[in-house]
């Protein structure tokens, strides 16, 4: 090979060398790019992950949203969003009010002791009750089967005041009221089954309807309101109030949870 055809071998060899390595610049600088537009667009898709989930974290729950809403009151009540309940013949001259939560357990002894004498004492025109719905319980483990349960009993009460008591009853009932511990008034249908147990509203589609919209979850919470800003002093239920004064079975403030206690305290609130 002469010398010349040697140099012009050399020099094509460079040339290739030369290419091929511009090449690779090309596909390395190709391949950072790559990398970084995929780490941009995965620290953008983290920024937007976290900034989606404080969003989530600040949005106020569907039950603490309803508290400025539009409150749509059931039938047979009075008084600023319909949360004045009262019960009983017009010939009753005073009025007992009663607190209830409908998780509460001492509500549900009282209830399942008391509450024949109650119902037969508002039949006989001894007194009318105004009901308080409260729902503070749910506080406790961030449940949402107070407010579920009052807005159902809201249903009830909007089908009539007769309803409202039986379906009340049932709700505190050995056989329908959970554990304190437990949220079981959370789902539409298991207070529609309690619900069945009342001739007035099993099969009711317009109270099974309003149950499952939450037609009256709005009145619920301001109901609750009600009990959070009573101005009775009573902080914990069940509560009893008649003529501005608490009622309870002794000096300790133990609540009215038998039928003797009852008609002796009652009965002397009556005369008073």
């Amino acid at each position: 090979m002469s010398k010349r055809n040697s140099q012009a071998a050399k020099t094509a060899a460079r040339e290739r060398l030369r290419v091929e390595r511009e090449r690779q610049a090309k596909r390395d600088k190709a391949k950072r790019q790559i990398i970084v537009a995929a780490s941009v667009v995965a620290v953008l898709a983290a920024a937007g992950g976290i900034g989606y989930a404080v969003v989530q974290a600040n949005k106020p729950s569907y039950w603490e949203g309803l508290k400025d809403a539009k409150v749509v009151a059931p039938a047979n009540t009075t008084g600023t969003d319909g949360t004045t309940v009262v019960i009983g013949k017009d010939t009753a001259k005073k009025t007992l009010k009663i607190y209830e939560d409908p998780r509460c357990p001492v509500c549900a002894q009282f209830e399942q002791t008391v509450g024949t004498t109650v119902k037969k004492d508002i039949d006989d025109g001894k007194f009318k009750i105004q009901y308080i719905g409260a729902t503070f319980l749910d506080g406790h483990d961030n449940g949402v089967g107070s407010k579920n349960a009052l807005s159902a009993l809201g249903a009830a009460l909007n089908v009539s005041p007769e309803a409202f008591l039986e379906y009340k009853g049932a709700l505190y009932s050995a056989k329908w009221h959970p554990n304190e511990q437990t949220d079981t008034f959370k789902d539409d249908s298991y207070l529609i089954k309690v619900a069945d147990t009342v001739p007035a509203l099993k099969g009711n589609a317009k109270f099974q309807d309003a149950v499952k919209k939450g037609t009256y979850d709005a009145w619920a919470m301001a109901m609750s309101k009600t009990f959070d800003t009573n101005k009775d002093g009573v902080t914990g239920t069940p509560g009893f109030v008649m003529d501005g004064k608490k009622l309870t079975a002794d000096n300790q403030g133990t609540p009215l949870l038998t039928v003797a206690d009852f008609d002796r305290v009652v009965g002397a609130a009556l005369k008073g």
